[in-house]
């Protein structure tokens, strides 16, 4: 807030602000304050918190709860999952399959495999900017050890025929691990372990509504993975530390408030994506950058003429928050835009809108009011 202005908060996909339900969840994490691995009352009431979370991740993702890892958020998840895919069967195998538009948090772990002498193919969008399953299957060999995927792009929104490549490369070679950042699909999308035949699928609070430090890892039932984090057992092993019990009871909480109306929030942000669509047509420098299958929380646009920086930091002292891109780039190019087909000349006039529960047409009303003014008066840039 400044002043009396409201704030117009339009940049959900790097960051939500927390639910009371979370808010509440941390303070009686903070509350009950033992340390789960004690014998004693304290810690074993701090313990039963952390299942109940536990209980509530498993639950929204149809899995059992002894397959849920709590971590410190979504990039461990994926380092845990990507590397200890490597250490458990990476010295028999040898390649890996992902795509070019991955999240940093899944990229760069790979990039370090690829050092490490593993062969990493990336499976590129096609010249309408699609992955399609059988790109990803064909590109998967008996000497393929794991297979990562995104559900949505964080940068345009785009869905990733995960499921369907997935459940296609375990029938063929069963020995594969296959993960999945569902960061962006998360509570958002219709999400269940079933469906997206992954064997690990890394989460994230703080998109959720959670607080911030805090996510978790699915691992399939059977599949071991070496520890990554090394100490006093916590996590069965998996991830030693002792639980961060306020954050935790956050992100439980956080899923129970927004587990009973999916449907109803999803039919709620297609309408606003639709919404966003008009006031791009009714504006006519602006465009959108993304139209094929893709989640309506998450979406790409150009505005003719203006530099993403100079109109996010115009809108900014509007109250009004969008951004450039993914926000772990701070600003750097991250090449995705160009590798789903974007035209050339709308790389540097992008901006992602992307929208939680709490967004209104009045805050897209907002947005291109701001749009509106900044093309007046920052015409002389162009």
């Amino acid at each position: 807030m400044k002043g009396l202005s409201v704030l117009i908060y339009l940049d959900n996909a790097a960051t939500t602000k927390p639910c009371d339900a979370a808010v509440q969840g941390i303070l009686k994490g903070l509350e009950v304050f033992g340390n789960p691995s004690s014998l004693h009352r304290c810690g074993v009431d701090a313990e039963l918190l952390v299942s109940d979370a536990r209980h509530a991740v498993a639950e929204s993702l149809g899995c059992l709860e002894e397959e849920i890892y709590f971590t410190s958020g979504a990039t461990e998840s994926s380092n845990t999952a990507i590397f200890g895919a490597f250490k458990s069967q990476g010295k028999r195998r040898h390649r890996v399959v992902t795509t070019t538009v991955e999240h940093p948090a899944t990229a760069r772990p790979i990039d370090e495999l690829e050092r490490l002498g593993c062969e990493v193919v990336r499976i590129s969008p096609d010249e309408n900017g699609v992955i399609s399953a059988e790109s990803i299957i064909d590109a998967v060999n008996e000497d393929t050890f794991l297979v990562s995927m995104m559900l949505v792009n964080n940068e345009t929104g785009a869905i990733l025929p995960v499921g369907k490549a997935f459940a296609a490369i375990h029938r063929r070679f069963p020995k594969v691990i296959t993960h999945c950042d569902c960061v962006q699909g998360y509570m958002k999308l219709p999400v269940r372990v079933k469906t997206l035949s992954a064997d690990l699928i890394s989460l994230s609070a703080h998109k959720i509504h959670g607080p911030k430090g805090t996510g978790a890892l699915y691992v399939r039932k059977g599949l071991h993975l070496p520890a990554l984090v090394m100490g006093g057992g916590q996590e069965k092993d998996l991830r030693s530390g002792t639980e961060s019990v306020p954050l935790i009871c956050g992100f439980g909480a956080a899923v129970k408030s927004l587990a009973g109306d999916l449907n109803d929030r999803l039919e709620r942000a297609r309408h606003l994506e639709s919404y966003l669509a008009e006031k791009c047509a009714e504006n006519g420098g602006a465009t959108l950058n993304y139209t094929g299958e893709k989640s309506p929380y998450v979406n790409s646009i150009s505005v003719a003429g203006l530099k993403s920086e100079v109109l996010l930091h115009y809108l900014e002292k509007k109250d009004i928050y969008v951004s450039s891109g993914s926000a772990c780039s701070k600003g750097k190019k991250s090449g995705v835009l160009a590798e789903f087909r974007i035209p050339v000349q709308n790389m540097d006039t992008t901006l992602r809108i992307s929208f939680s529960a709490e967004t209104t047409e009045a805050d897209i009303d907002a947005l291109f009011d701001g749009i509106k003014s900044a093309q007046a008066e920052l015409a002389h840039l162009r």
